[in-house]
């Protein structure tokens, strides 16, 4: 894997080979267990990342202790945090955590400022992952501002469930994904088990009639 980690990331094997063979050998591919933290609020990132496998998730926590999940990074692709702080110089203001075990290259910042002024093609692939993670973004923001809880929360059950009735979820882990209050989605999964489209367990949600689910995402 650390010799062909650039075969995952389309975009790179346009760099010429000797600055391919250089990338390369700066870079490390780590690897991290589950729950680990990643970095932190006042960290300032050393290293550009590139997921190969696994999933890490990117949170925002208050001071009152209130999470609200931004995006998660997962296989192919960069963090658009990462990024940013490193082309701004700036620390990190949000936490990033293993999900699930993760592998990961590591790429030293001095690595990624010398190619990001010297490759138009390395420049390319950094700003291309950049603009897309930031559309993502922007769309995330419009959800909070404008869409239902309720719309919100049934498309959320049904990405989480991935095609199977049992989530293995709590109701502080569903708040903490919309960026709500649990006593808010709580209020809301009482009234889908009401009317027959989920049971509630304790830390599980089964989904009882997805198509109504379903058409109320699309609503």
């Amino acid at each position: 894997m650390a010799k062909n980690w650039i075969e995952h990331f389309p975009g790179l094997d346009r760099l010429p080979s000797e600055l391919r063979g250089q990338l390369i050998k700066d870079s490390s591919v780590i690897a991290l267990a589950a729950g680990s933290r990643i970095y932190g609020p006042g960290q300032a990132p050393r290293h550009y990342l590139l997921m190969l496998d696994g999933t890490v998730r990117v949170q925002q926590v208050s001071e009152s202790g209130r999470e609200i999940v931004l995006y998660r990074v997962t296989s192919g692709e960069s963090c658009v945090l990462t990024t940013a702080c490193l082309m701004g110089y700036e620390d990190y203001l949000a936490e990033a955590v293993a999900e699930t075990d993760i592998h990961a290259v590591a790429i030293p910042r001095k690595s990624f400022d010398e190619l990001i002024a010297g490759s138009a093609d390395f420049r390319r692939f950094v700003f291309t992952a950049f603009s897309t993670r930031v559309t993502n973004l922007f769309r995330i923001i419009d959800e909070l501002a404008f869409a239902r809880m309720d719309i919100r929360l049934a498309g959320k059950l049904l990405e989480l469930s991935r095609g199977s009735r049992e989530i293995a979820v709590t109701q502080q882990q569903l708040a903490a994904e919309l960026g709500s209050a649990r006593e808010v989605v709580g209020r809301i999964l009482s009234k889908f088990q009401q009317r027959g489209f989920i049971a509630l367990t304790r830390g599980s949600i089964t989904l009882l009639d997805r198509s109504q689910l379903e058409a109320l995402q699309a609503s």
